[in-house]
């Protein structure tokens, strides 16, 4: 028997699984693929935690996988002796959030370790903020981020409020996985639970002091409160989490024309307007775009379903609104920080900003011009996070900003993951601060190109799902891995580092070096002109991402060169 086979037959043989679900399972017993697909593999806890499709079975998200995940992260917490602190607990506005938050906490509740949770949706940045505003020993969130909709996740924090780094990420994994059987789980009845003070609700007063340090960032309140009139600002949710704290921040900070697109304001698991729900992609602003031409906005601001990822539209010198890139947002605010930093006399010494690997190399010129330390990190914001409290507890570095290119940033250290919120704040005020100037964000933009060179990235995704398209990402890896190509588009390879075997060659002079980070399956290509090309499976959805970065004379000689190498990308893909 196939150990798919084995595994389907276990589930429906164990009595600690409930007989509707046994029921569902029973329903399949016919159809050998959709077995196969449930059943080929445990759903991985990794790194960052649990992400996978809802519903019944071992490769699936659901109360069980759930339930085993908070064993296994109950069982650390008691090994490392830090349980009466608690675990703070957020969920976004997915199917089955609320559900396994609920699960989560009476798991925890079980294990004699008190549970803080949100009375309803909020923005995963509130509950990094959270398990350092309540002292808690770690933080859970529900959420899969901007997955499609039949996905859901669990992302676990540490007590500094970032997601877990190594060696603690191994160790917590470990405990889950010797969570064998679903009996090995103890849970609690939640009127138990609440009574002896094992269930607590996160109150009011969290959501305030958030908004307070988000409100803090702020770095031209003078300018939001000349321009607040004058500004019209159009944000959506997409039917997120993010509805309600950014809205407020936004009035909080004195903007008077903020303009909710209703179609997408209230939370919905099914996010009926966009189906994906990924400020990358611009069909999500469609709506917001017809609202923005009704109310002759100067932005939009979109935030994905959990309020860590921010998307921005601006208009153009044509009048027509652009959706800008994460690279783009990230440095125009790096730009905007520093800058505003330096005339007011608070740019310290030893600031430095933060980017990931596969992010835009227009940061360096940027914080060059300023006197401040750049630094790459792994992708994933839990590696600045990191870098974070490493500062904190080294010194010798003021944190000044953080981003990736997927859209993430972080302004202070109050949170310690990417926050929407804050971006939102500052991207608004941005746009009031050059409106003010007689400027769009968009002639800020390329004003950022006319003084620092014509930066531009691409990002090319192949999505290659169920058990054949891990195989298929995994063929293709291991083809660049073993085989580094000699040229794309004519231009040849002069550097290949390998994160992963953490060997960076010299494509030239043949010499190897160590990588300075931790190891990552990513391959990561420099062209004699300068071009990156840089490989690694998605993290958190089943894709394979091919990012680039050039510097050209003009935007458009930019724009041409990745396209060619998008194509040269597909052919030799082609060939795997």
């Amino acid at each position: 028997m196939e150990d798919y086979q084995m595994r389907y037959h276990q589930w429906l043989e164990d009595p600690s699984i409930d007989e509707k679900t046994k029921a569902e399972l029973k329903s399949i017993a016919e159809n050998e693929l959709e077995i196969k697909e449930r059943f080929y593999k445990e759903l991985e806890f990794g790194t960052g935690g649990l992400r996978g499709i809802i519903g019944n079975g071992s490769n699936r998200l659901n109360a069980y996988t759930v339930g085993k995940a908070t064993q296994g992260l109950a069982n650390y917490i008691k090994k490392e002796g830090t349980g009466a602190k608690g675990v703070a607990i957020a969920y976004d506005s997915r199917h089955m959030s609320p559900e396994f938050a609920e699960r989560a906490a009476l798991v925890l509740a079980g294990n004699g370790i008190p549970a803080y949770v949100y009375p309803s949706l909020r923005p995963t940045p509130m509950l990094s903020f959270a398990v350092r505003e309540l002292g808690c020993t770690a933080g859970i969130v529900i959420t899969a981020s901007h997955n499609p909709p039949e996905y859901n996740g669990y992302k676990v924090y540490w007590a500094d409020g970032a997601q877990v780094v190594a060696p603690r990420d191994r160790d917590i994994i470990a405990q889950v996985n010797g969570v064998t059987e679903f009996g090995q789980i103890c849970s609690m009845e939640k009127a138990d639970a609440v009574a002896k003070g094992l269930y607590r609700v996160i109150g009011g007063e969290i959501d305030a002091l958030f908004d307070k340090n988000v409100l803090s960032q702020s770095l031209c309140p003078e300018r939001i409160a000349r321009m607040a009139e004058k500004l019209n600002i159009v944000y959506t949710s997409l039917h997120g989490s993010g509805n309600l704290p950014v809205r407020r921040v936004l009035e909080k900070a004195g903007f008077k024309r903020v303009f909710v697109v209703p179609e997408q304001e209230l939370p919905d698991a099914d996010f009926t307007t966009v189906g994906y729900p990924n400020p990358e992609d611009p069909k999500v602003f469609t709506l917001a775009k017809k609202l923005a031409e009704e109310k002759n906005a100067d932005v939009i601001v979109g935030t994905d379903p959990d309020c860590d990822r921010v998307g921005a539209v601006v208009k153009n010198n044509d009048g027509e609104y652009v959706v800008l890139t994460g690279n783009m947002i990230g440095a125009l605010l790096t730009e905007y920080i520093l800058a505003r930093r330096q005339e007011q006399g608070k740019l310290p010494a030893d600031g430095v900003v933060i980017k990931t690997v596969v992010s835009t190399e227009l940061i360096d010129p940027i914080c060059n011009a300023y006197g401040v330390e750049k630094m790459d990190v792994l992708t994933g914001f839990k590696f600045i996070g990191e870098k974070i409290k490493e500062f904190e507890e080294q010194g010798g570095h003021t944190f000044l900003f953080g981003f990736e290119e997927s859209y993430g940033c972080l302004a202070g250290t109050y949170a310690r993951d990417k926050d929407a919120v804050v971006a939102t704040l500052l991207i608004c005020e941005m746009a009031a601060y050059y409106k003010e100037k007689g400027m769009t964000l968009y002639d800020a933009l390329l004003a950022l190109y006319e003084t620092y060179g014509y930066y531009r990235e691409g990002v090319k995704a192949i999505t290659l799902k169920g058990l054949e398209g891990v195989e298929r990402i995994a063929r293709i890896m291991q083809t660049f891995r073993a085989h580094t190509p000699e040229s794309f588009c004519g231009q040849k390879v002069v550097e290949a580092r390998d994160y992963k075997n953490r060997i960076f060659r010299d494509m030239i002079s043949g010499k190897e070096s160590e990588s300075p980070l931790p190891p990552s399956d990513m391959l990561y290509y420099t062209l004699e002109d300068g071009t990156w090309i840089c490989i690694r499976p998605s993290g958190t959805e089943p894709k394979l991402k091919f990012y680039i970065g050039v510097k050209a004379r003009t935007l458009k000689a930019a724009e041409d060169t990745i396209a060619k190498l998008e194509e040269e990308i597909d052919a030799q893909v082609e060939k795997i």
